[in-house]
């Protein structure tokens, strides 16, 4: 399993950008180690990603299929302490509700962003 981390602040989510030929906007995040629930592994990766402590709130929606081995699923997430730090992403930018539709996500992070959209 991989979870991805919609962070919310003041009506705004932060998304961050993979470069590349298949990069994009996404929630950032990653895989769930052994022995982990999802949302001790949001925790930590927002950690080390992006030097922020949150506290992991509702789920955008049921898993979906990233590859043969993993599937995707988001939770909502608010700031406890600390601003984003860029660290492994090419750039981190916090969005509206309005302008979410006009960025290009990762295929399979756009089932969450239709979800996202009522909610803030």
């Amino acid at each position: 399993m991989v979870v991805g981390v919609a962070v919310v602040r003041d009506g705004l989510v932060l998304a961050a950008y993979r470069p590349g030929p298949d990069g994009g906007w996404e929630f950032p995040g990653g895989k769930v180690e052994p022995g982990e629930t999802e949302e001790q592994a949001a925790v930590r990766e927002i950690r080390e990603e992006l030097d922020l402590e949150i506290k992991v709130g509702a789920s955008l929606g049921p898993a979906v299929d990233i590859s043969a081995a993993y599937r995707l699923h988001v939770h909502l997430a608010s700031i406890v302490d600390g601003e984003p730090v860029l660290r492994e992403h090419a750039e981190l930018r916090w969005f509206g509700a309005a302008e979410l539709d006009e960025m290009d996500w990762l295929v399979p992070d756009r089932p969450f962003v239709r979800e996202l959209r009522t909610r803030l």
